[in-house]
């Protein structure tokens, strides 16, 4: 580590880094792994890449925020050309006049949190340890840096065909969010996004602090766990504070590709301490709401998590299928997201859920 506080992150860190970031995406974000093999290659090539703390950088530096948009489940067979954000992020650019001192990513779950990695290795820029949810979901307005007033243009959205489309003026995060996603399903349902650069003093006030440093460590305990052969959801729970709230056997998994989104429900017969009950999973993208025998036990914007219940695996969306083991975990968002202005934007009322009442997780035990 640096005296900046700094620290170069190295292909050891990236299977890791996967793994967390695919538990704190919820579900969504899109599969990392893609984004880890693409990652890996460009640091195996010389490319280098530096995490910086919050505090690193000057209150006027400019930080770049990219990211992919689409639906996770189109992923699985369209595969990226590579360089969607960078381009996106160039456009940016190019339109202002200006260069970014350094990115950060949108949502550090899923395949979200490799997109600022990939961009920065291209052009030679490090990332802010943090993010803009932390955790995923599924909407471009649906950040920190939008709900306390980042300027929705301009922005500039990219596909694997090379592709630009600027939006030099929008009137809000709304406009921008129907926009992007309609050019996005028109580009194949997946593309690059890169949103107008902010200053650091912004980013220092809204950004969710330190989720790269956070995922690094999950995916490192479930790595650890599975060495030593230990229970890896028990480790899990007890390294981030998360709670158990079910395990069962996937008997129904309906998804449609629906507006720009992967939509659909999960429905788990109980196991072990919940023989006898059932569950259900509403999804947009990511999990949205968990209920338990028909009651709503955790909701966004808390984190809904699957893991494989042997395995620890966290597994997103687009690869739930009948049969699997799971064991459904909650995680408390972070307090920036539970705000009356983050309510507003990311809580059940706003994915159409009038009759719920965000009722908000507590953290357990959390081993050192």
């Amino acid at each position: 580590m640096s005296d900046d506080g700094s620290w170069p992150l190295l292909e050891a860190d990236l299977l890791p880094l996967s793994i967390g970031a695919a538990l704190l995406g919820t579900g969504g974000g899109g599969n990392p792994y893609v984004g880890m093999l693409r990652s890996r290659e460009l640091l195996r090539k010389g490319a280098t890449v530096r995490v910086l703390p919050l505090d690193a950088l000057s209150d006027d530096a400019l930080i770049g925020e990219v990211g992919g948009i689409g639906a996770p489940v189109v992923g699985v067979e369209k595969i990226e050309e590579g360089a969607e954000c960078f381009r996106a992020m160039r456009a940016v650019e190019e339109v202002l006049g200006i260069r970014m001192a350094a990115l950060i990513s949108a949502e550090i779950g899923g395949a979200n949190s490799m997109e600022p990695v990939i961009t920065a290795a291209q052009a030679g820029l490090p990332v802010i340890d943090g993010d803009g949810m932390g955790r995923a979901f599924p909407e471009v307005q649906m950040t920190t840096f939008f709900i306390y007033g980042a300027k929705p243009s301009p922005a500039a959205i990219a596909d694997d065909k090379g592709n630009v489309v600027v939006f030099r003026h929008v009137q809000d995060m709304y406009w921008l969010e129907r926009f992007a996603r309609d050019t996005s399903v028109a580009m194949g349902a997946a593309a690059g996004l890169a949103i107008a650069p902010m200053r650091m003093d912004f980013v220092r006030r809204t950004a969710v602090p330190g989720t790269v440093t956070q995922a690094l460590t999950i995916g490192r305990a479930v790595l650890d766990a599975r060495a030593k052969r230990q229970n890896v959801v028990e480790r899990v729970c007890a390294a981030t504070g998360a709670t158990l709230f079910f395990t069962g056997k996937i008997t129904d998994i309906h998804r449609e590709l629906k507006g720009g989104f992967s939509r659909g429900e999960a429905r788990i017969v109980g196991l072990g301490d919940w023989q006898g009950s059932e569950a259900r999973i509403a999804i947009q993208n990511e999990n949205l709401v968990l209920w338990v025998d028909g009651q709503a036990v955790i909701m966004v914007p808390d984190l809904i998590i699957n893991l494989d219940l042997e395995t620890g695996e966290p597994i997103t969306t687009e690869i739930l299928r009948y049969g699997q083991r799971v064991a459904v975990i909650g995680l408390p968002v972070h307090d920036l997201m539970k705000t009356p202005e983050a309510m507003a934007v990311v809580g059940p009322q706003a994915f159409g859920y009038p009759e719920l009442t965000f009722a908000p997780l507590a953290f357990g035990p959390i081993s050192a």
